[in-house]
């Protein structure tokens, strides 16, 4: 199973917690009790989110692996990326993310898929649903994942989402935790309803995290 050979230690919670504190942020939430899950990133605007996400992650102790743009895994950069768990995704090849994602979940132990919705940092006219259907085929819990540059604050809100196979029902419930969440770029940020699946891309997954 992908995972990373940094996320997940004392030392890079540390150094979390001391970016956090440097600039003022506060990590929400705990690790989740879970073996297996899919975590949300929303909402995401912003390159600045996978930076504050994966601190936050990092305090929480999460072994965390993402998937990012294959164009970003050159030189220094892309050593840091494959350090703390990142594996290069080409988008134009990604059709199979969502078979990979349940097949991980079913195979493994313990291991959870993250997932920024929104898909893209511009605006978009609502979610991607691929992590919705990871969750239901997969039968596991979704996590929420959030940012809110309002409040200085990244974590996982309390609420959990099981999904219930009725997506319009629990899109609903994800707007009621998700819509106080202020994104870096407020006017980028998707509604969170599901696209119709003849606007829906295939997900982009931005991270998969191992509870510790």
């Amino acid at each position: 199973m992908p995972q990373s050979r940094l996320m997940g230690s004392h030392f890079l919670a540390a150094i979390g917690q001391g970016i956090y504190r440097l600039l003022g942020w506060r990590c929400i939430g705990a690790t989740p009790p879970y073996k297996k899950y899919v975590i949300l990133a929303a909402p995401h605007t912003s390159n600045w989110d996978a930076f504050y996400l994966l601190c936050a992650a990092a305090i929480l102790k999460l072994r965390f692996s993402y998937f990012g743009k294959n164009t970003l895994f050159h030189g220094p950069v892309g050593w840091m990326l494959r350090a703390t768990g990142g594996l290069p995704l080409d988008r134009a090849r990604s059709q199979g993310l969502v078979s990979q994602a349940v097949r991980w979940l079913k195979d493994s132990d313990a291991f959870a898929m993250g997932v920024a919705p929104e898909g893209t940092r511009k605006y978009k006219p609502g979610w991607k649903t691929g992590f919705y259907h990871i969750a239901v085929e997969a039968g596991v819990p979704v996590v929420l994942g959030y940012i809110d540059y309002s409040k200085k604050e990244g974590g996982i809100l309390p609420d959990v989402l099981i999904p219930t196979g009725d997506i319009n029902k629990d899109f609903e419930f994800l707007r009621t935790r998700y819509d106080h969440c202020v994104a870096k770029h407020p006017e980028w940020k998707a509604p969170i309803t599901p696209l119709r699946p003849e606007r829906a891309e295939p997900p982009e997954t931005r991270t998969e995290a191992r509870a510790t």
